[in-house]
């Protein structure tokens, strides 16, 4: 299977699409953010520190997170078939994440991006605020803040990835099983192998 990259704006759906990806294609899910808020809700030294960042709305810094990443990388070295959700989120990441697969002769062979209009994403962000109770969705702020990181520091990447013929845009709207047929086509058509 290729190793893919799934990302998309704050609310697009990337967890719900990465639970249904991972269990199809048998992939490894690495999702620094997941870990990050696990550290948090653990108040660990490092979830302290990436709560500063979250608790503005922040994206944590880049050397820290490609960390995280790096050493998940680390811990499933003999598996070929990645599903990184919501990561990288800047061009530093996404340079250092290259850097990492070629350490293990990996290379990223598609790049999923959820587009879905904002109003939704707002729609979307206060539903998930109310049943799952997450803290970064709760503040309108916030939220506004995290838009405006999207647009200036992670929608960018989809140029970068463009210009390596990776990227595929995706109708993020519509129902979970929806979405996921039209991610599902996408890797389907892909080359079977990630390997450099």
């Amino acid at each position: 299977m290729p190793n893919i990259i799934l990302f998309g704006p704050p609310g697009a759906g990337k967890g719900t699409q990465s639970k249904k990806l991972i269990q199809k294609y048998q992939l490894v899910h690495i999702a620094p953010g997941d870990l990050l808020r696990e550290h948090i809700g653990r108040q660990t030294s490092l979830g302290k520190q990436v709560a500063r960042y979250i608790d503005a709305g922040k994206l944590a810094p880049d050397e820290l997170v490609v960390g995280v990443v790096a050493d998940q990388l680390a811990q499933a070295k003999h598996s070929s078939s990645f599903l990184f959700d919501g990561f990288p989120r800047t061009l530093a990441q996404a340079t250092a994440l290259e850097e990492q697969l070629a350490t293990h002769q990996l290379q990223i062979a598609a790049v999923i991006l959820l587009e879905v209009p904002e109003a939704e994403l707002l729609q979307r962000l206060q539903h998930r605020a109310q049943i799952v109770g997450r803290a970064d969705d709760q503040d309108a702020t916030k939220v506004a803040t995290r838009m405006h990181i999207y647009h200036e520091e992670t929608l960018p990447m989809a140029q970068y990835y463009t210009r390596q013929h990776k990227l595929f845009n995706v109708n993020g709207l519509g129902s979970v099983d929806e979405i996921f047929e039209r991610i599902a086509a996408v890797i389907d058509q892909l080359p079977s192998t990630s390997r450099v």
